[in-house]
């Protein structure tokens, strides 16, 4: 298919989290989904093991299961003090973009089954320990980014929701996982309504910047 004309900067800066705008009506061709995953599985990989799985979920039953425990684990999280309407209240410059992102993400999470599309990005796990998990992960995540960038420079849209993990046994039932089989992120694909995205407001770089030590 024909990508959009976005420069890799462009295209880096307004791959966004898709919610509000995404086009429940129409469908996605699964072969425009496994152009997108050919792209993601070109991210690197530790020891090029390459053990990152890709479950397309299209049934329309199997997404309701899905989105059942989804807007479960979602009422628990919008109802916590860690969730994005709640954080940087005392912060006139930010509260209002939190209440902007807590709206979208509850009107995904209650139409969460009307997606036309579900990837949900997996990969084998021998054993997860208590500590550090950027060798486990980091052979994946990347991977699920790829899939969003190749997704936006298609004219698709996604969001990075990893929310549906809070009940990620029953979840892997629905998909039949094997047991060293586990899941990373749930990204919701469709077409997008509208033209562009923008950058989204980010703290300046140098309040995050170290260089050489803290």
């Amino acid at each position: 298919m024909t990508t959009l004309p976005l420069t890799p900067d462009e295209l880096l800066t307004t791959t966004r989290s898709v919610r509000k705008r995404l086009d429940l009506t129409r469908p996605v061709p699964l072969e425009l989904v496994r152009e997108c995953l050919e792209i993601a599985v070109q991210a690197p990989s530790g020891s090029n093991r390459q053990d990152w799985h890709w479950l397309v979920v299209a049934d329309p039953e199997i997404r309701r299961r899905i989105a059942a425990y989804y807007k479960r684990s979602w009422d628990a999280y919008a109802g916590s003090t860690s969730s994005a309407a709640s954080l940087f209240a005392d912060d006139p410059a930010r509260a209002a973009t939190q209440q902007r992102v807590g709206d979208s993400a509850t009107w995904l999470a209650e139409r969460m089954h009307e997606v036309p599309v579900l990837v949900i990005a997996c990969r084998t796990v021998t054993g997860l320990s208590p500590g550090n998990q950027a060798d486990v992960w980091g052979s994946l995540l990347p991977a699920a980014w790829s899939y969003c960038l190749a997704a936006r420079a298609r004219g698709l849209g996604t969001a990075w929701t990893t929310l549906h993990l809070e009940y990620e046994t029953e979840v892997g039932e629905i998909l039949g996982l094997p047991g060293n089989v586990r899941q990373g992120v749930l990204i919701p694909t469709a077409y997008f309504i509208g033209e562009t995205f923008r950058p989204a407001p980010r703290q300046p770089l140098d309040t995050v910047l170290h260089v050489n030590h803290w």
